[in-house]
């Protein structure tokens, strides 16, 4: 009989694993996401920004407060507003996301800082706030554990992190095995 219990399931923004999705064609490699919270959990890879078709390399983007909220836009071009592609991409992606125990963002990043991203506020000083596929996914996901891996360079954090994400995952098990939210 197999392992009735997988390894947890977090996700974790693309470039922190080496890929090369980022605007400017790099990466963000960090070798503790590669090796040790891979040898622990199952890692999913998502870049919000490749998946809605933007390619590498791409313009640069900027969060930007706005009347009706806060916007992707173009750094050199502020005519390209990527904030419905964002959205959609987010609200369609989520339901799948269900199964997640962990989050790993980039930080600093329009898609997926956890407030720390820059927001231009047009005539006043900028501010931080979260990217737009991160506020969407704590949105849905209020009780998953997320991290950016600023912070994870910090052994105590991490180790912290680590505890939350397999706490998170014998919860969902014993929801599962309840019958609760099978």
């Amino acid at each position: 009989m197999g392992d009735p219990s997988p390894r947890p399931l977090v996700g974790v923004s693309s470039c922190l694993l080496g890929e090369r999705v980022r605007y400017d064609g790099g990466h963000k490699r960090e070798v503790f996401v590669v090796e040790d919270l891979a040898a622990r959990f199952e890692l999913l890879p998502i870049c919000p920004e490749m998946a809605i078709g933007m390619g590498v390399p791409r313009p640069p983007l900027q969060l930007v407060l706005e009347a009706d909220g806060i916007h992707a836009r173009g750094v050199h071009d502020p005519d390209l507003d990527v904030t419905d592609r964002l959205l959609v991409f987010a609200r369609e992606t989520l339901p799948g996301l269900s199964r997640l125990c962990g989050y790993v963002f980039k930080a600093r990043s329009p898609s997926c800082g956890v407030g720390s991203t820059p927001v231009l506020v047009p005539g006043h000083p900028s501010r931080e706030d979260s990217g737009l596929f991160a506020a969407a996914l704590q949105t849905a996901f209020p009780l998953l554990p997320v991290e950016q891996e600023d912070r994870l360079r910090d052994p105590v954090l991490r180790d912290r992190f680590v505890e939350r994400v397999y706490q998170h995952s014998r919860l969902r098990d014993q929801e599962r095995g309840s019958g609760i939210n099978p």
